[in-house]
């Protein structure tokens, strides 16, 4: 029978035979559970466009988006917030804090994650109008909720990604995004289906918030320098395709933009000199349409 409070820890029926199965139909069995993970995702789409929107202000506002997790779920939290910087060129303003901190990421430190206190502590920096996220599969792990109640009380919004909809947690939250992602093939090994989940989650928050925050153009990756040899040949590419301009214009316009993407695109698309692009995306808070808009109507 399925704990309603933990319904990851449930035993699933339909695997209950696993370990007496041939390799392809446990590969198979993993992979019938893994499908149903989109479904549930899309189940909570409307509570994962109210935090974007929340993050969307705050990070306009000046805040910053804060994310605390434990063990997986801590671990994906804190790749999310560093693959943000170089795909889009935002730096410092989404952070992840992972109980046990650095040494916890690369190895399982379990007794870490009841420490209610050490949550609290790191929510420290947390500043009013910051966006705290709490990821927890339980929905109820200690180092989480101390964090989120600290940053409560520090005037931040929060919200808590959990694979359990019922976790009364759940109310003490600006958002709650309850993924029923239910009992897992090995029972209570969230690192599956409720870490796939949360992975799902985590990169349609952060990518969406940079596409509202304008750091693409169109599906375009434009907020990334030029710094080395590769990237700069990556970002000739997508000068060209999004400007239709040939390589060595678009090469050109990148050097005058110092190897800013942005710039140079705003220069392009706009005709006119870097120094000039430059000013209108600051006005624009580094959005690319916006700082087009600008110059179009100026």
């Amino acid at each position: 029978m399925i704990d309603c409070e933990l319904p990851t820890e449930g035993r699933n029926p339909r695997t209950i035979d696993v370990d007496t199965l041939p390799t392809l139909e446990v590969l198979r069995r993993i992979n019938t559970e893994d499908a149903s993970v989109h479904l549930v995702v899309a189940a909570v789409l409307p509570e994962l466009a109210r935090l974007v929107d929340l993050a969307v202000d705050s990070l306009r506002a000046g805040g910053r988006v804060h994310y605390f997790g434990a063990g997986t779920s801590g671990r994906l939290a804190a790749l999310d917030a560093a693959e943000l910087p170089p795909t889009f060129g935002i730096w410092g303003r989404v952070v992840a804090h992972h109980a046990g901190g650095p040494r916890a990421l690369s190895q399982a430190v379990s007794e870490v994650e009841d420490d209610h206190e050490q949550g609290a502590r790191d929510a420290a920096e947390v500043q009013p109008g910051d966006v705290a996220i709490g990821i927890a599969a339980s929905g109820r792990t200690p180092y989480v909720v101390g964090a989120l109640r600290a940053a409560t009380a520090a005037g931040a919004h929060t919200a808590l990604i959990s694979c359990n909809p019922l976790t009364p947690y759940g109310d003490e939250v600006d958002v709650h995004i309850g993924l029923a992602t239910g009992p897992e093939v090995i029972s209570g090994s969230t690192r599956m289906k409720a870490g796939t989940a949360t992975k799902l989650v985590l990169n349609s928050f952060s990518t969406t918030l940079m596409i509202r925050l304008g750091r693409t153009y169109s599906n375009l990756m434009v907020s990334v320098n030029a710094l080395n040899a590769k990237l700069r040949a990556r970002l000739v590419r997508i000068l060209t395709e999004a400007t239709g301009l040939d390589a060595l214009t678009c090469e050109n316009a990148l050097s005058e933009a110092g190897g800013d993407t942005r710039v140079a695109l705003v220069s392009l698309l706009g005709e006119v000199p870097a120094a000039r692009a430059t000013v209108a995306l600051e006005e624009s808070h580094g959005g690319v349409r916006e700082a087009l808009q600008r110059l179009r109507s100026a």
